[in-house]
């Protein structure tokens, strides 16, 4: 388990194809178990191997906010361990914005999780220093980027057959995303 620089906050990586690991991320966090975890990957090709349904809305949202400033939910590929999903056979999928991230998550070939580092309902970190001891102690490798910059977290949609649901509202804006989507958009 590495904490490892996302766009505004660090975060807890493991390898999410392996559910030992990913195991590891809900314990560390003190995380409930029906909470999914998000993933991070290289490229959006990529995500059509770890997602399925990634439809004409799905790939015009890929195309305009990524890398980094919104998370995409979709039906879950079965190479995915259930632990991520929290039940709900749903997967977030990002691309990943930071440089040192993305490097990793190449270097892997494989995508990684991106849960903020630090214990579940507590606030993430943007230096390392900020980070929780118990997270610190439970991390194998920490990648320090130095301070981040501030900034707004990704924007959460989850798209449905017959309608792109806004999750949470974060760095790209409701109106931003229903100037791309051919359908209807159903706000936060």
């Amino acid at each position: 388990m590495v904490v490892l620089p996302t766009r505004h906050l660090y975060g807890l990586g493991v390898d999410a194809l392996n559910p030992r690991a990913v195991e590891r991320v809900f314990t560390a966090k003190q995380r409930p178990r029906q909470q999914p975890l998000l993933i991070l990957v290289a490229s959006p090709a990529e995500a059509g191997i770890y997602a399925r349904g990634i439809d004409a809305r799905a790939t015009a949202l890929m195309h305009a906010f990524w890398p980094g400033k919104l998370t995409i939910v979709l039906p879950a590929g079965p190479l995915l361990p259930e632990a991520l999903m929290g039940g709900t056979g749903r997967i977030g999928i990002r691309l990943v914005a930071h440089p040192v991230s993305r490097h990793l998550v190449r270097a892997l070939g494989r995508p990684i999780t991106a849960s903020s580092a630090n214990l579940s309902g507590h606030p993430g970190c943007r230096r390392i220093e900020d980070l929780q001891p118990a997270i610190l102690a439970a991390a194998d490798l920490v990648l320090d980027a130095g301070p981040l910059l501030p900034g707004i977290g990704s924007t959460v949609v989850d798209v449905q057959p017959d309608v792109v649901r806004i999750l949470r509202e974060g760095a790209v804006k409701v109106d931003a995303i229903r100037t791309i989507i051919d359908g209807p958009v159903a706000g936060p």
